[in-house]
């Protein structure tokens, strides 16, 4: 989905008039948290510590890089981990499915095929609405902590450590929940969590910094690499399908590339016909994206990859909470 602008302004009419909604929202997902943590709805609980990486709020903020950072800070760690995600946009049905390099984006989704291919054969990605599903077929192959991609609003499988990320530029917009603003459920679910990590801002106390550091571009076609100062000097287009589009021409700006952004929705599932009107000028897109894009790229199409740099001190956090839950020593 396409974040629409009112919902960082408090005063916008039209989340005025949508505020009513918006505290329903809020209301029920208030509600259904509580249910779960007195008992009155079952949360499954499975024998290795579950990790969930989320937001509070609709639209993109960082989760899937730090969810590939934490995979390999687990795995150098002598962790097996296993990502679950439920595969938003691929329609899954039947039983829990493991993610390939070379499955297709729209029985997968584009994020988990899109961290299976920076994973590789060491850690499974799995996909299914019901997480816990995937979790016990995770179980089988080995995995020994489970990774749930934003999972913060799933709650059917018991968790260990709660991680949200937060969109430093836009933070939790107006406060107000769907419809009438960004959030999930309300901000103050974030005082709840184990570590907020901040995206692209700066943290209050207590909170973790993470940064979006960009690598080379990566041709879809021929898979060759060029640093992205090469594309300065010429007119770039620019793609991006996620939730947020213009933090992505933002950094290609900021690396002092001169662009035409073309934003999609996000998850947008690209055609052919999308790519038609980009074969002259290079074509600069997301990973996200070409994952999706790459059956019809051209030689002028590239993604450029991104990693989480991410305050000393979360990783020792994180392994320090996980230690004493080794060998199925999670709490009853």
């Amino acid at each position: 989905m396409r974040t629409p602008d009112f919902w960082q302004s408090p005063a916008d009419p039209r989340s005025l008039l949508l505020a009513p909604l918006g505290w329903l929202w809020c209301r029920l997902a208030r509600r259904r948290l509580l249910a779960y943590r007195k008992g009155l709805k079952h949360a499954e609980r499975l024998p290795v510590p579950v990790i969930v990486v989320g937001n509070i709020t609709a639209g993109g903020s960082g989760k899937t890089p730090l969810t590939l950072w934490l995979a390999r800070t687990l795995q150098s760690a002598g962790w097996h981990p296993a990502v679950l995600s439920r595969g938003y946009g691929a329609r899954i049905e039947g039983e829990p499915r493991r993610v390939r390099a070379d499955s297709p984006a729209t029985e997968v989704g584009d994020e988990p095929l899109l961290l299976k291919r920076r994973l590789g054969e060491a850690v499974e990605v799995i996909v299914h609405p019901e997480r816990a599903r995937a979790g016990r077929l995770a179980l089988d192959l080995g995995a020994d902590v489970l990774l749930l991609d934003d999972g913060l609003q799933h709650l059917q499988l018991a968790r260990d450590l709660e991680i949200a990320v937060v969109d430093g530029a836009r933070g939790v917009g107006n406060g107000r929940c769907l419809p009438a603003g960004p959030l999930r459920e309300p901000a103050t679910r974030l005082q709840e969590v184990d570590a907020v990590v901040v995206q692209g801002g700066p943290p209050q106390a207590g909170q973790w910094g993470m940064r979006l550091v960009p690598g080379a571009a990566v041709n879809l076609v021929d898979g060759r690499s060029q640093p992205l100062s090469t594309f300065r000097g010429q007119m770039c287009d620019a793609l991006a399908g996620i939730g947020h589009p213009e933090r992505f021409f933002a950094m290609l700006r900021g690396l002092g590339l001169e662009i035409e952004g073309h934003p999609f929705a996000d998850h947008h599932p690209f055609s052919a016909a999308d790519l038609v009107p980009f074969t002259a000028r290079p074509l600069l897109m997301t990973e996200k994206d070409a994952v999706k894009c790459q059956a019809y790229a051209q030689p002028n199409h590239w993604y450029v990859p991104v990693e989480a740099e991410v305050d000393a001190g979360l990783a020792e956090f994180i392994l320090s909470r996980l230690e004493p839950l080794r060998d199925g020593q999670t709490p009853a």
